[in-house]
């Protein structure tokens, strides 16, 4: 098996598929492991359904064995909390991106 990235590059759903196939996880068994409906997950895989709440997403990270942040979309929410906190920063990014 190839070596895992700490992160990954791609979205939500397909992070998910994924992981799941690595591991030879049903959508059934991450239903058991995450106390989640194999038929929601099955949404959230395909993009039916939004990226859930970091909460969600810390269950199925623990489920699949990797840390939150493997997932960019989790990464994009505590970069963009953090930035909130610090108005500064996000002009000076925004000036950065500007150029």
């Amino acid at each position: 098996m190839a070596r895992r990235r700490r992160f990954s590059e791609e979205a939500f759903g397909p992070t998910v598929e994924r992981l799941m196939r690595e591991r030879g996880i049903t959508y059934r068994q991450l239903a058991d492991l995450t106390e989640l409906s194999a038929g929601y997950l099955n949404h959230l895989v395909h993009g039916n359904r939004p990226v859930p709440s970091n909460d969600v997403v810390e269950r199925l990270a623990e489920a699949l064995g990797v840390e939150p942040e493997h997932f960019r979309e989790y990464r994009l929410r505590v970069v963009t909390e953090r930035l909130e906190r610090m108005p500064e920063m996000i002009d000076r990014l925004y000036r950065r991106l500007e150029s």
